[in-house]
């Protein structure tokens, strides 16, 4: 693994960690497969996913919802089927609350 050792201002040493864009791009893809998950699951579109709400809450579910399920059944940060599951709850959660929020202020 590929670390740059940087010195803050106040003289402590600070590690930062190379993450590779594939895996930037994957967890994007990842997102975007959960929240259009998500999507599909509440229905109530007849044009299709909405690609552009499906970025944002299968990012924002899976961040909250997966981290979250993934920390609590004590997997920590590993990619495991309780994480999954998270990332799909925490994004169809926010896919329902944008759903409704949406439809209160047409």
């Amino acid at each position: 693994m590929h670390e740059d050792i940087i010195v803050s201002r106040c003289g402590s040493l600070v590690a930062t960690v190379y993450i590779p864009p594939v895996l930037i791009l994957g967890l994007i893809l990842f997102g975007m497969l959960i929240g259009a998950g998500a999507q599909l699951l509440l229905g109530g579109s007849s044009h299709g996913i909405d690609w552009p709400m499906a970025f944002a809450s299968g990012i924002a579910g899976s961040f909250a919802g997966g981290l979250l399920s993934s920390l609590l059944a004590g997997d920590g940060l590993a990619l495991r089927p309780s994480g999954i599951i998270g990332s799909l709850v925490g994004a169809t959660l926010v896919t329902a609350a944008w759903q409704w929020r949406r439809r209160r202020t047409s």
